[in-house]
């Protein structure tokens, strides 16, 4: 039987290129699209001479014609730093990318997932959250570009299932950190990392009391393809992320356990609509996927700092 043809937009980004490899590993042929806003060539560049896998500059901002099988919707910057330099850049790229990328599904009669975000709780009143959770955002602060932007997908989604039958799948995905993870994206992990491979204090925002779950990419890359291989039924959403919860203050203790030595901390103000607490609740992705994490915090970040190193001169 013919491998399926898979498109992943986003593809040179942290997770699309991650989730290429992993395509490439279990057989299909994929065409990866980026338009390197965020994403960088460094993250496939072993891929792009490899005969399954092809790579298309391109927008999906602006339609795309072109036969496929399934569609991983993975395209847009997802730090705070990279999607509030443009934000309306990145409202266009949730709005707009998705249709188009709908549409080339609805055109193909193809498979489609939606990378979507726990960012769609906001500042969550319910711990830890649910999927029938609606959220509590900010709809005009710095971060509504981002989070309002990844609510209106899903909701684009769920009409061309209703209108359109569309086989969708609907993922949530909460703090995801390891290799291929741009060093200077401004997330937490790779900033605690960077700075101290660098020497350099670590910047604590708040209390450093604020929680966040932190998932290793590989039990992440093995959560998105349960879903996308589920059945037809098993639309979502559904939250994909590590269940245990560190407050920053514990995982700057971890660092500095896989490091062996003492970090130097410099408090700051916390940002604008920055979340207090995140935490999945996985109770469906373990009852419809079969799917839990499996790698522990200190494990992942030592192959993350491993892959860290090559950016420090």
């Amino acid at each position: 039987m013919e491998s399926k043809k898979v498109l992943v937009t986003g593809a040179a980004g942290f997770l699309g290129s991650n989730l290429s490899k992993r395509l490439i590993l279990d057989g299909f042929n994929v065409i990866g699209i980026d338009n390197f806003y965020t994403g960088r060539m460094h993250n496939i560049q072993e891929l792009v001479n490899h005969p399954q896998f092809t790579f298309i500059e391109h927008d999906i901002i602006q339609p795309l014609d072109i036969s496929c099988d399934w569609i991983f919707n993975f395209a847009c910057p997802a730090s705070p730093p990279h999607y509030q330099k443009d934000p309306i850049f990145t409202a266009k790229t949730n709005f707009m990318g998705s249709l188009n990328m709908l549409e080339l599904a609805h055109q193909n009669s193809a498979r489609i997932m939606q990378a979507s975000t726990s960012e769609v709780y906001g500042n969550p009143l319910q711990h830890p959250q649910t999927e029938q959770y609606w959220g509590n955002v900010h709809t005009t602060g710095p971060r509504a570009c981002y989070d309002e932007g990844k609510r209106v997908a899903e909701s684009l989604f769920f009409d061309y299932k209703r209108m359109h039958n569309l086989d969708i799948k609907v993922i949530r995905i909460f703090n995801t950190y390891g290799p291929g993870m741009d060093p200077l994206d401004g997330r937490v992990v790779s900033n605690f990392i960077m700075q101290a491979l660098r020497g350099e204090p670590i910047t604590l925002y708040g209390t450093g009391n604020q929680t966040r779950s932190f998932c290793y990419v590989d039990d992440l890359i093995n959560g998105i393809m349960a879903m996308m291989q589920s059945d037809v039924s098993v639309a979502g959403p559904i939250n994909l992320g590590n269940p245990i919860e560190f407050t920053l203050k514990e995982l700057v203790e971890t660092l500095e356990s896989v490091l062996g030595r003492k970090l130097n901390i410099v408090m700051m103000p916390l940002p604008e609509d920055d979340p207090t607490r995140r935490q999945p609740d996985i109770t469906l992705a373990k009852q419809l996927l079969n799917w839990q994490p499996t790698v522990n915090l200190p494990t992942g970040l030592k192959k993350t700092i491993d892959y860290f190193r090559q950016f420090v001169s």
